[in-house]
């Protein structure tokens, strides 16, 4: 029998679905399981994206430009300077979810074996990107103790070797929430800069800021203009994921000739998905607004609410809509499976994301 690629078997499973046939079968039970494994908002898409499907006047489903219809990124770009970040529809290339811009930029900018360094926790599936493009993933551990804060200067400076070549962060952060200060931005700014660095910033969460506090994108950053990388993503900005857009945006026009390469191979983003993205920028505020006050009062419930447990400890996030919880538990894998196969309140169960899958050792979360 003929055996599969090193590659395939290097691939991880995803850890916020390896629970799912757990998840199924209590289901099959009578369980209702809440589901709190998964970045899948249930806030309901902008009617605007979905009367543009629903009132489609096309006779062809046709292909896009590589880049994405020029309309979408030209909206993009408009999209973006309300948001202080200055691109123009040339710097953006559209993308297969944020998942795609990931993938083509590391295997753009990274020859096989290069390093990039991720703070942790971290979103799972950076490992899978990383595996694809055959990059080593090197985390940079950041501390439940410190509210999941950006390391200093010396944590990034010990682990540069010469196979570094960037630095990946996710600003507000999957899965602890945290939102960069501009002064840790600056930090960021300052390493890449001195080590000639990539700098990916996935800032899929931009919207979702709490408290007064303000998102400051790496695309404001001076001086590291041609080593900076936007990635970003319609799924959960506009509560669709599964429309399947995002989009990779670089000032840099070297790499973006060669990621355009990746792009023209896979032939086009999503039809669809690109109509009702270019459709839901005209997104009233108010529906912004009103997400955010629903994700504030969610947040202080549960993040309120396991603080108020002895032995619980759980940072308050500043963004994004995830949290990262200490839990007084031997191993975390085990403790989430109990959930779906032996425990049950009132005929309802939780289905969470063990810690161990945003970890690049799974020990570190294990507790």
């Amino acid at each position: 029998m003929p055996t599969i690629s090193t590659k395939a078997r290097l691939m991880p499973a995803s850890p916020i679905r390896k629970l799912v046939p757990y998840a199924e079968a209590a289901k099959k039970r009578g369980i209702q399981v809440i589901h709190l494994n998964i970045g899948q908002p249930d806030i309901a898409t902008p009617v605007v994206a979905l009367d543009a499907i629903r009132h489609l006047d096309r006779t062809v489903i046709e292909y896009s430009h590589s880049a994405g219809f020029e309309s979408y990124r030209i909206g993009l770009a408009a999209y973006y300077a309300q948001h202080g970040i200055t691109v123009g529809p040339e710097e953006i290339i559209i993308t297969n979810g944020g998942s795609e811009a990931l993938l083509f930029g590391m295997m753009a900018c990274f020859e096989p074996g290069d390093e990039v360094i991720i703070p942790e926790p971290y979103y799972a599936n950076y490992n899978s990107f990383a595996v694809a493009a055959g990059v080593t993933v090197v985390p940079v551990r950041c501390r439940i103790d410190d509210g999941f804060a950006l390391p200093p200067v010396s944590a990034f400076e010990a682990l540069i070797t010469p196979r570094t070549k960037g630095i990946l962060i996710c600003n507000p952060g999957n899965p602890t929430g945290y939102l960069y200060s501009k002064g840790e931005l600056e930090t960021l700014r300052s390493i890449v800069s001195e080590h000639d660095l990539y700098l990916f910033a996935d800032e899929v969460y931009r919207e979702f800021c709490y408290d007064g506090a303000t998102h400051v994108s790496a695309m404001t950053l001076s001086g590291i203009e041609a080593n900076t990388i936007l990635v970003d993503s319609v799924s959960k900005r506009y509560s669709m994921c599964g429309v399947r857009v995002g989009a990779f945006i670089t000032r840099n026009k070297e790499l973006y000739a060669a990621v355009l390469k990746f792009a023209q191979a896979r032939l086009s983003p999503p039809t669809f998905g690109q109509i009702a993205s270019e459709a839901a920028l005209r997104t009233p505020k108010a529906y912004f607004d009103s997400v955010t006050a629903e994700y504030v009062q969610r947040r202080n419930i549960l993040v309120d609410g396991l603080n108020s447990i002895e032995g619980v400890r759980c940072p308050k996030p500043k963004g994004a809509f995830y949290c990262v919880a200490e839990l007084p538990i031997d191993d975390s894998d085990v403790f989430c499976q109990w959930l779906l196969e032996s425990f049950s309140h009132e005929g309802r169960t939780v289905m969470m994301a063990p810690a161990t899958g945003f970890y690049a050792d799974p020990a570190t979360g294990r507790k």
